[in-house]
């Protein structure tokens, strides 16, 4: 269906609109006082609805019920209250148009120059937990269509969907009236919160609401050609919504320009407090991420440094002292060279041992659930080293994805849990012990942050060898070497995929590696096994990969 059409010669030019008239409705109260005693002293005619009308009141200040406005009183619990002709012919009236003028006129109808909307708090509903009827009941209806209708009238009326915008307001009426290019602005703004609101209920319901039929074996439409278009866990749609946070200097080189956006509620890197040191960098951002991603592969205080989003060394503590700073030391002990201007993560409190570990290293960032007051104030002393501190409630994402021309691949993420060792299949040398099986857990864990193709040697809980990014594996089987030497005998070792030849093997192996865990599936298998049997080295296979790309 298309919309009305007009002539063009038919709209008045109209930039500077003077505020006589507002309509107040929000859910967020934050400044709401302080904006409703701004608009009184100019003379505003405030309308209001609900808990918004009842603050303004308890202020002293005039406000006017939309009930008294449209004649029909709040109903169905307040699922009905500006859903009314009254209310968005007000909000829709374009006064370019004289017929439109003429039309409210004879209506007796006074328009809105502003508007002032934000929406029922759903994401931090569910956030908490709610679920059911209770989160429904947060689904705003009478809200996005105010904020909607405004924006779209933005040549008439200023809509507000953020406390934050309240000043522009305050100083608007101070100038005589909000300008066409604000108008546009605060539209733009508008029309990407309820963007933003209704992905977040689109989301909820694909993961809570199941499509009727979607798993049901006997509908008839469901095929093998559409089951997978209909699994529970992948909706039809996929929407990414996230606001402004900060301009970055650049992107990956000075020439890209770059900015971080954060989710509403989300609980991650994004959302990491900076404590000190000079502004995160796009790379930062990235390493730090894969950072995080390798240090809370462990239950065990653990540390990861990365370079270029590739681990230089991952490590959990050992002995009695220090855990944090244990763990630093010997996951720094893996590669020394590599590790300067590197990113660490740390999984628990970053202590004063850990960062006197530190100090004395070139370091871009240091992550951490926290920072012991005296670690904080040592590692302050270096100018331009960044500090972060996760969010409490850090959590990892569940779902990840990445752009490509043209569209997003979304997958879930590699869930290291899923890989019990005690599933694993012995295929070469005895059983390990409980040492060299922890090794071997530990490698498979750890090898899951390095990108493909990726070979990591372990020994007690560190790694010694990291080979990554090669396009063959036999060329990441000599990287772990020669970044191990003397290190890489009696270690073990963790393939990310399958040894498609025995080569890459056999390198490990002469260097003294005594056991090995890879997925299997090579149609070569019976080879690569024959390698290890040939020396009387220990291999498993776990029947699943780690591919990070």
């Amino acid at each position: 269906m298309s919309g009305p059409t007009h002539d063009p010669a038919l709209y008045r030019p109209r930039d500077v609109v003077e505020i006589t008239r507002a309509l107040v409705s929000v859910s967020d109260k934050t400044g709401l006082v302080e904006l409703a005693s701004a608009l009184a002293a100019a003379g505003v005619e405030i309308v209001s609805t609900g808990g918004s009308a009842a603050a303004i009141a308890a202020a002293g200040l005039p406000v006017t019920e939309v009930g008294d406005v449209t004649g029909y009183p709040e109903s169905l619990d307040g699922r009905v209250r500006t859903l009314h002709p009254v209310i968005h012919s007000g909000l829709l009236a374009d006064l370019r148009l004289e017929s439109h003028e003429n039309e409210l006129a004879s209506q007796g109808i006074a328009p809105f120059q502003l508007v002032v909307s934000n929406l029922y708090p759903f994401v931090a509903t569910i956030a908490a937990g709610v679920t059911g009827d209770a989160a429904i009941e947060q689904i705003d209806i009478g809200g996005p269509a105010m904020v909607r209708a405004s924006a779209k009238n933005h040549a008439n009326v200023a809509i507000v969907t953020s406390p934050s915008s309240y000043p522009q307001i305050v100083d608007a009426l101070a100038a005589g009236g909000t300008t066409l290019d604000q108008r546009r602005a605060l539209a733009s703004e508008a029309f990407a919160h309820t963007a933003a609101y209704d992905a977040a209920v689109a989301s909820w319901f694909a993961e809570n609401v199941a499509p009727a039929g979607a798993s049901d074996p006997s509908n008839p439409s469901t095929s093998s050609e559409t089951a997978a278009a209909e699994h529970s866990e992948v909706a039809d749609t996929f929407t990414v919504t996230a606001d402004l946070k900060n301009v970055l200097r650049y992107g990956e080189n000075s020439h890209q320009t770059a900015a971080l956006y954060v989710k509403e509620n989300g609980t991650g890197i994004a959302q990491a407090e900076q404590l000190h040191g000079k502004e995160m960098s796009y790379n930062n951002f990235v390493d730090a991420d894969a950072a995080v991603r390798a240090a809370w592969d462990f239950d065990e205080p653990a540390v990861a440094i990365i370079k270029h989003a590739n681990p230089c060394g991952i490590a959990v503590a050992r002995g009695s002292g220090d855990a944090i700073a244990s763990a630093h030391k010997r996951a720094h002990e893996c590669d020394p060279l590599s590790a300067f201007g590197g990113v660490i993560a740390a999984n628990r409190t970053l202590t004063l041992a850990a960062a006197e570990s530190i100090v004395g290293i070139f370091t871009e960032v240091v992550v951490a659930p926290d920072f012991e007051p005296a670690a904080l104030e040592l590692l302050s002393t270096k100018k331009n080293l960044r500090l972060l501190k996760l969010p409490a409630d850090f959590a990892r994402e569940t779902i990840e994805f990445k752009q490509i021309s043209g569209g997003l691949l979304v997958q879930s993420v590699d869930n290291y849990d899923a890989f019990d060792s005690s599933a694993w299949t012995l295929v070469a040398g005895e059983e390990a012990d409980d040492a060299t099986r922890a090794d071997l857990e530990f490698a498979w864990r750890s090898v899951r942050s390095v990108k493909s193709n990726a070979i990591l040697l372990a020994n007690d809980g560190a790694s010694v060898g990291v080979g990554m990014g090669q396009v063959n594996r036999v060329d990441s089987c000599e990287l772990a070497v020669s970044r191990a030497g003397d290190r890489a005998d009696g270690s073990v070792a963790a393939s990310d995929a399958f040894f498609p030849f025995a080569d890459g093997l056999e390198v490990l192996l002469a260097a003294g590696v005594r056991a090995v865990v890879q997925p299997g599936g090579s149609i070569r298998d019976e080879d690569v096994i024959a390698a290890a049997k040939k020396v009387g080295a220990t291999m498993y296979f776990t029947g699943e990969r780690h591919f990070f790309h």
